[in-house]
């Protein structure tokens, strides 16, 4: 296995997350997690920006719409929140769209929503390759 792409700063992204489900567990929408783990972040000292305004382009022509992923972390990682009772093909699909549109190298899909564990799925663009390398996680205490 190759190694793990911004390792330290995703492995402190992912215990934050733990953290919080936790303290928390599933059961919440979306808005809960992302506000708990906004205040995750700070205590954790994680650098971090809520939902940034990512211009789209086509062709070198920009586009007025742009999206938002949930965070950016350390200014180079995506972080992408559900609360479902599982992840599906679209969620995946939102998340590697956010990384090509991006050029970032990392993104993580975490979802809170799923019992008995948190669930996370991990994204990396890799210059070297142009395929997306994906790893699957989940979490039970």
């Amino acid at each position: 296995m190759a190694d793990l792409i911004y390792k330290e700063e995703s492995y402190k992204i992912i215990g934050a997350c733990f953290e919080l489900y936790k303290q928390k567990g599933c059961g919440f929408l979306e808005p809960v997690y992302q506000e708990c783990l906004r205040i995750e972040f700070e205590i954790q000292e994680i650098p971090f920006v809520f939902e940034p305004i990512i211009q789209l382009e086509y062709k070198g022509i920009q586009l007025e719409q742009f999206f938002k992923p949930d965070f950016v972390c350390f200014s180079k990682i995506i972080v992408e929140l559900k609360a479902v009772s599982s992840l599906v093909d679209e969620h995946r699909a939102q998340t590697m769209n956010y990384l090509n549109a991006t050029g970032f190298e990392l993104a993580l899909l975490v979802n809170f929503g799923h019992f008995p564990k948190l669930e996370y799925e991990r994204f990396a663009n890799t210059k070297n390759s142009k395929n997306l390398i994906r790893e699957v996680k989940s979490w039970n205490e």
